[in-house]
């Protein structure tokens, strides 16, 4: 059974990985393109339900371009639907947003007008390098606000505790709004570690299982049916929950009480990642 959000098909077009697999529906290779706003939904059908979301600079292949709407195929595997107004040609970022948050200015000013609002992880292409400031097709970023492609950060954890406070948001994936597996999502690929965008597939694509006595450390994911947390310590949590609806702190064990009392779920599974543990 084909999982609809990483099949790259719809009622009429197919990406040509698919040759032989599908009938009647046009083969395509599809045309690069980049997200051109700082948080786009990805949605499932055209004006339907927001799946995950895609930020600035994310790289998607579009494989049909109707009525206004976009079906692509991105870079992690999911596709769905965005606006075709939110696309712009493909362009080859140099750097990504590295704080909580930042602005793109007018002027090589910050009392200038601020043009857009950029969140973590956004990716954008450095033109020129100024005293205090980076040239972008969007604006003047601050130079502290912006870290190379090519300097991941190496700490999961320590990117999932930036998050500490954002509001949460089912399907969200930036630091406007974020859910329990778009934090994952965040901290790994800020560490250029390929990660799933939902639970489910994260609890089966992520590390190995530990023992249930096993000593968690830093870095570990513990699961529940549709949740994920990350351990910051080997006692303490963090997760986007409903509970607090936001970014969280919280002691495993008074979690797995909670979740157990209040949703009838147990933890599925403990799993650690090579090199999250830091």
């Amino acid at each position: 059974m084909t999982d609809r959000r990483l099949w790259p098909a719809n009622a009429r077009v197919a990406h040509s990985a698919l040759a032989g697999q599908v009938d009647g529906l046009a083969l395509v290779d599809g045309a690069p393109a980049t997200l051109a706003r700082p948080v786009t939904d990805l949605m499932n059908t055209p004006d339907g339900r927001r799946d995950r979301q895609l930020l600035l600079g994310a790289d998607v292949i579009v494989l049909e371009d109707r009525e206004g709407w976009s079906f692509v195929y991105c870079a992690d595997g999911y596709v769905g639907y965005v606006p075709t107004g939110r696309l712009a040609a493909d362009v080859v970022p140099t750097h990504r947003v590295g704080t909580l948050g930042t602005h793109a200015y007018r002027d090589e000013d910050m009392k200038s007008p601020d043009v857009m609002q950029l969140p973590f992880g956004a990716r954008v292409r450095v033109l020129d390098e100024r005293r205090h400031f980076f040239e972008t097709p969007h604006g003047f970023v601050p130079k502290k606000h912006l870290r190379p492609l090519d300097r991941p950060f190496t700490s999961p954890a320590t990117i999932a505790q930036l998050h500490f406070g954002v509001p949460y948001l089912w399907g969200g994936n930036s630091t406007r709004g974020i859910d329990c597996s778009g934090l994952i999502a965040a901290a790994l690929t800020a560490c250029d570690i390929p990660c799933p965008g939902d639970a489910d597939l994260q609890e089966a694509a992520l590390g190995g299982a530990l023992p249930q006595d096993a000593e968690l450390q830093r870095g570990d994911l513990i699961f529940w049916r549709g949740h994920v947390g990350m351990m910051v310590d080997p006692a303490t949590m963090i997760h986007a929950n409903g509970n607090a609806m936001a970014v969280t702190y919280e002691p495993l064990a008074n979690a797995i009480l909670r979740i157990r009392t209040v949703e009838a779920s147990e933890v599925t599974s403990r799993r650690r990642v090579p090199g999250l543990g830091v």
